[in-house]
């Protein structure tokens, strides 16, 4: 689950990420960008076939929210987000993350989730009583592709989700966000990575799996600097390499 600005053609920038991400687009086009309607409606018809719970959230893998939750955790721990108000869950589902790790720790958090399903029951999921420290804020149902952010947030959380864009609204995505932040704010993104440079296509859930030089170069497109970049531990070994990526706007401190 990218768009660019107009640059001045330069031998300088021929060569830098603008050009890349260009090469990346191309590669993958056929399996995204050329049938854009069709692949966003693929994977919509997918997760609505999704139970609403953890395991279907998890792929069927719902044994490893723990563990998840706790590298996710650990991470925020190192990066130090400066403040603790207001945080965004993007493509939500039903709310474990914004669940787990970021109503305790933050006091309002909005959730961005088009599958009116999964959002509906998100809102059950993070209001129960059991629920500790921050209160759910906003839920946006609409698609990542179409969502611009309209307050400041402390943090914005995008996690396994992304290989749902084309690459085209993927940067978009990015830039998008980037206006959504608050001084000195965080942008995280949690996804599975290739272990080769190609981009893997999934046609049952209409997704696709990119590198993490993927990720490197489409976010200094969009205008961040990534700050921190770890390697999810103690996953199964069958699994994609997962990764979290912290990134500030390249204007801030």
């Amino acid at each position: 689950m990218d768009s660019s600005e107009d640059k001045e053609c330069t031998q300088e920038n021929r060569n830098g990420p603008e050009s890349k991400v260009a090469d990346a687009v191309a590669i993958s086009s056929d399996a995204s960008n050329a049938q854009e309607p069709k692949f966003y409606g693929k994977a919509q018809k997918y997760w609505s076939g999704v139970p609403a719970t953890v395991n279907g959230m998890l792929g069927g893998m719902g044994y490893i929210s723990a563990t998840d939750i706790q590298g996710s955790n650990n991470f925020l721990r190192e990066i130090r987000v400066p403040g603790n108000k207001l945080a965004l869950d993007c493509g939500a589902g039903i709310g474990r993350i914004t669940r787990h790790l970021l109503i305790p720790r933050f006091h309002c958090v909005d959730l961005v989730e088009q599958d009116p399903a999964f959002a509906n029951k998100a809102r059950e999921y993070c209001t129960t009583e059991n629920t500790p420290v921050g209160s759910l804020g906003e839920i946006y149902n609409v698609g990542l592709q179409k969502f611009t952010p309209t307050k400041k947030y402390d943090l914005i959380w995008s996690q396994w989700v992304l290989g749902h864009l084309t690459e085209l609204d993927l940067i978009d995505f990015f830039r998008r966000i980037r206006q959504g932040l608050a001084p000195g704010a965080f942008f995280v993104l949690k996804e599975n990575v290739t272990k080769s440079k190609e981009i893997i296509v999934d046609d049952e859930d209409s997704s696709v799996t990119r590198p993490l030089e993927h990720y490197d170069i489409s976010l200094k497109a969009a205008g961040f600097r990534i700050v921190r970049k770890v390697r999810q531990q103690n996953f199964p070994k069958d699994l994609y390499p997962v990764y979290m990526i912290a990134c500030k706007p390249l204007s801030s401190a």
